[in-house]
């Protein structure tokens, strides 16, 4: 389909990302979750820009299954192996659709504690949004399309394109 943000342009996306996340977390060492499995492209990217020290986690949550269309069930697939406890802690996804799976992970690590928690995206699909999600960095906002690349799928195919685009309506 229509490639809508090429390699370059993310790249340049994720470093801006990166600088405004050193700034911010100078002196500190964040914990940076990576919400598997399409933020890990992004994350490795990321964290790549960042100058502090952090640590790296992953969570893997699913609201999707063999669809296009949330099912609006998380399911938690993998949890965190670190206590984040008083830690500051950056949850990375690659888009937010509907919220829904945001925010559940929000409040579930929420619930441990930690010093701070904000949200890094690289898309906004602001369109589709049924549960409003607080995002401190946000890369792009996109339209209410399906969109493939750079880590995100259609039945676990396309993660690896090295840009974004809109999936094709006949595929």
């Amino acid at each position: 389909g229509e490639i809508l943000f090429d390699e370059a342009t993310i790249a340049d996306k994720v470093q801006e990302l990166g600088g405004r996340i050193s700034r911010d977390y100078a002196g500190k060492e964040p914990v940076m979750v990576c919400i598997l499995k399409g933020a890990a492209i992004f994350t490795t990217d990321l964290v790549r820009s960042i100058s502090c020290p952090l640590t790296v986690e992953f969570l893997q949550a699913s609201s999707y299954g063999m669809s296009t269309d949330s099912s609006r069930n998380v399911l938690i697939k993998k949890d965190l192996e670190t206590d984040i406890t008083g830690r500051h802690v950056l949850l990375v996804d690659t888009i937010v659709d509907t919220g829904v799976t945001f925010d559940s992970l929000i409040k579930l690590l929420s619930e441990r504690k930690p010093a701070s928690m904000r949200a890094v995206v690289l898309l906004d699909k602001s369109p589709r949004r049924l549960v409003d999600v607080p995002i401190s960095y946000r890369g792009f906002e996109i339209p209410d399309a399906f969109v493939v690349g750079y880590g995100l799928d259609f039945q676990e195919l396309y993660r690896n394109l090295p840009y974004i685009a809109v999936l094709k309506p006949d595929r």
